[in-house]
């Protein structure tokens, strides 16, 4: 019995230590697997790092290169720009090198010439090609020095050229205007304008317009005209007729219209529109408010919104032609005072003798506040009217019948027009 316990004694010792035995191995492996992974992370964390790393410079390549580029293509568009330039410069110097040499080989015309015959000389061509207004200035510089030549200095009357319109009431009235692309809306003149004009009538008859338009409303008149012996002119919603009997008309002889329009107030107010006649006022309007120019342009519909000069543009088609020269049209989107119209009056009226008043002066309105218009009808051959206000409306010969036979003509005349 001792002998059994005491094996027992012995196989529990023996088991005791293969159990702490397996117990270490178990723990070594534990160990090295825990250590095998904690190798692994350090591994995949420092690949993780790297590819950050990697990244983190190509952006930074990248961004270094984007800002090459952008600095690349600055200096390419400035170069561009700066050769441009250059060319442009260097096109410039070689027009203004032909223009001298033209200049300096051409011959001045020795007798006054239309603007036709002037350019049938090929170097007076080739220098309209090259520069329309210097050419101008050598035409009207020929002409002046031909004048000169045959002793017309001194005599007092320069001629200068203005249109001429048949009108539409006689029996040989050709019927013929000129179109423009002026539309009174687009420069919104119902907020107030100013209109001068000089005008020759060649007729006195009911319901003529010099020039303007009248939409299919009727709410948004432009035009300026006569009706037999009164004023005929129609702003927005009305019409200004008044006798021309206090200061008189008289069939071919020139006058100068003023029409000023104060704008546009609220309903049921008053607006003043005011006419002047040869720098004195002809007559103060200030109709009821329900005359005025309607604010809501173009509400009305119909194709009459550019102005016709010779005539009225009538919701698209010619009526209302007048028989007269004209000259010297401004329109202005501002209202001019009394001391405007009577310089413009007394400054671009009719020729006088240098000996009375000296040189003569003429205005020019391209420099002047608010011009949106000006036709200075100067021109003397072609089939164009100029705008000089550089909005670029120029006039086009046109004629009822279509026969280019039937084109408004151009008119010498004592008229200071400049």
């Amino acid at each position: 019995m001792d002998y059994i316990k005491r094996r027992q004694r012995q196989w529990e010792k023996k088991w005791s230590r293969e159990a702490e035995l397996e117990a270490k191995k178990e723990a070594e492996r534990v160990a090295i697997m825990e250590a095998e992974a904690r190798k692994q992370e350090e591994i995949a964390a420092r690949k993780k790092l790297l590819l950050e790393q990697q990244e983190a410079e190509r952006l930074r390549q990248k961004h270094i290169q984007a800002k090459e580029k952008l600095v690349e293509d600055k200096w390419n568009e400035q170069l561009e720009i700066l050769l441009a330039q250059q060319a442009k410069t260097r096109a410039e110097n070689n027009k203004l090198e032909e223009i001298r040499i033209i200049i300096q080989n051409r011959e001045p015309s020795l007798q006054e010439l239309g603007w036709t015959s002037w350019l049938s000389d090929p170097l007076n061509q080739e220098l309209a090609d090259l520069d329309y207004e210097h050419a101008m200035e050598m035409f009207k510089r020929d002409n002046l020095m031909a004048k000169r030549r045959h002793g017309t200095r001194g005599h007092g009357r320069y001629v200068n050229n203005i249109l001429s319109f048949t009108g539409e009431k006689a029996a040989d009235a050709a019927e013929d205007y000129v179109t423009t692309d002026f539309d009174p809306d687009a420069y919104e003149l119902w907020k107030g304008f100013t209109v001068s004009y000089w005008v020759r009538p060649d007729e006195q008859t009911a319901t003529s317009a010099a020039f303007g338009r009248r939409n299919g409303s009727s709410k948004e008149r432009f035009f300026f005209g006569i009706s037999n012996a009164r004023t005929w002119i129609g702003v927005g919603h009305g019409v200004l007729n008044h006798s021309l009997a206090k200061h008189g008309m008289t069939i071919g002889e020139w006058n100068h219209f003023v029409v000023t329009y104060d704008g546009d107030r609220t309903a049921g107010g008053t607006d003043t529109r005011l006419v002047y006649l040869n720098g004195e006022l002809h007559y103060p309007l200030t109709p009821p408010g329900n005359v005025r120019w309607n604010q809501h342009r173009g509400d009305y519909g119909g194709g009459g919104h550019n102005i016709y000069f010779g005539g009225r543009n009538n919701n698209g088609g010619y009526t209302h032609g007048w028989a007269c020269g004209l000259s010297e049209v401004a329109i202005f989107n501002t209202v001019k005072d009394t001391d405007w119209i009577e310089n413009v009056y007394n400054t671009n009226g009719l020729l006088r003798p240098r000996s009375r008043r000296g040189a003569q002066k003429k205005l020019d309105f391209r420099d002047q506040s608010g011009l949106v218009g000006y036709w200075k009808f100067n021109e003397g051959s072609g089939t164009t009217v100029t705008d000089y206000s550089g909005n670029g409306n120029h006039g086009t010969f046109a004629a009822i019948s279509g026969d280019t036979t039937a084109y408004p003509t151009w008119d010498s005349t004592p008229f200071s027009n400049s």
